[in-house]
């Protein structure tokens, strides 16, 4: 057991400390505590420890809202911390991942979602996976291990989901359930891959309704969906189309921000390039009624490769949490589009694509971040980019 000084919080839900000349990435603390710790992976350049005893406690330490996360359950690793401190570290993280990684200086604030503040950061999940054990114990995953953790209760999920009542259940023989609820009261779930409840989800975002089948892409944040395609519509506006050109919509899933942007400029072309054939699909049915929006299915790098120089106007792009990748990237610089938007859920991943597009001539224009993931270390940009 180590007795560590926490110095700041770092990427990734971890915070900083130092022994013996060592990094040290710790779990469960907070900047300006000392705690106890255990070391759980010694490796030549850092260390990695988990808090076990918190000596002196940080003011915005609170006692952690989920009794599973005590005993290792994931995806609540800053339940142990106030709500408007959790999105001033993650404002850290980003400020210091721009000016390290990007050479930007940004007084950007990540923001709370609509109605987080209200429901202290609970309730907010649509979208939920359970993991199952051999014993057939269904529930989350503890950190870094394939362990199941049992739990009474989904604090994070939306009620609907929790009264369902799967992580309550025993389920022999299989590996993964995954439960979904959508806006307009639908209610589905898979125990592998066998589909129950509502054969669809219907979503209505920005006054359009979408159609989507079992495993389709959608954020899981309750607010999200018409919270980024407010920013997106709103860095549309500030960057202008230039109308006679075709705008492009990568990684576009079922089209949700170019079905938005194609309603509100109808004298501007959109296609949209996603490589799952389900969400294609999806993406289609939802948008019969737009001539100007087309679907492409296609790897993002394959179709980019194959396009020419100066055919595209505004490029708007969603990309994994990896980011972009550096073969993207150069694609996109090679295209030579006007404007670029850029919807992240990884600030590094995000500083390293914008410091590659700042060395090829694109500037930042607008930047806003959303905690769309309260309770957790992940939160979303969105960058608007002029060459």
């Amino acid at each position: 057991m180590l007795k560590l000084k926490i110095e700041k919080v770092a990427h990734a839900g971890v915070f900083i400390a130092r022994h013996d000349n060592k990094v040290v990435f710790v779990s469960g603390a907070l900047p300006g505590e000392v705690v106890n710790a255990k070391v759980v992976q010694d490796t030549k350049s850092f260390l990695r420890a988990e808090t076990l005893e918190v000596i002196e406690p940080s003011e915005h330490r609170v006692k952690h809202f989920w009794k599973a996360a005590l005993r290792g359950a994931g995806g609540a690793e800053f339940g142990h911390i106030t709500l408007d401190y959790q999105r001033a570290l993650k404002t850290e993280v980003l400020r210091e991942a721009l000016s390290r990684m990007a050479g930007l200086e940004s007084d950007v604030e990540v923001e709370a979602a609509p109605g987080d503040d209200k429901a202290n950061g609970l309730r907010y999940r649509t979208r939920v996976q359970l993991n199952v054990d051999e014993s057939g114990t269904a529930g989350p995953s503890k950190v870094r291990t394939n362990e199941i953790v049992f739990t009474r209760d989904l604090p994070l999920a939306v009620l609907e989901i929790e009264e369902l009542g799967l992580h309550l259940k025993n389920f022999n023989g299989v590996e993964k359930i995954k439960i979904a609820a959508s806006n307009t009261g639908n209610l589905q779930w898979s125990i592998d891959k066998k589909l129950n409840g509502d054969a669809q989800l219907i979503e209505r975002v920005a006054g359009r309704t979408f159609r989507l089948s079992p495993g389709s892409f959608w954020q899981s944040h309750k607010a999200a969906p018409e919270l980024l395609t407010g920013c997106v519509k709103e860095f549309a506006d500030l960057l202008g189309f230039e109308s006679e050109k075709q705008n492009l919509d990568l990684y576009s899933g079922v089209g949700l921000f170019s079905a938005t942007l194609s309603n509100i400029y109808p004298g501007s072309k959109f296609l949209a390039v996603e490589s799952a054939k389900q969400a294609i699909e999806d993406g289609e049915r939802s948008t019969q009624d737009l001539p100007n929006l087309k679907f492409h299915r296609a790897d993002v790098l394959k179709f980019l490769r194959s396009q020419s120089a100066g055919s595209f106007d505004t490029i708007v792009l969603d990309p994994p949490r990896s980011g972009a990748a550096n073969k993207v990237v150069e694609q996109l610089i090679r295209l030579q589009p006007r404007n670029l938007i850029y919807v992240a859920c990884d600030p590094v991943a995000l500083a390293r694509d914008l410091r590659t597009l700042g060395e090829a001539g694109y500037s930042l224009k607008a930047i806003k971040a959303f905690d769309i993931f309260p309770h957790t270390h992940h939160f979303e940009t969105v960058v608007a980019l002029s060459r």
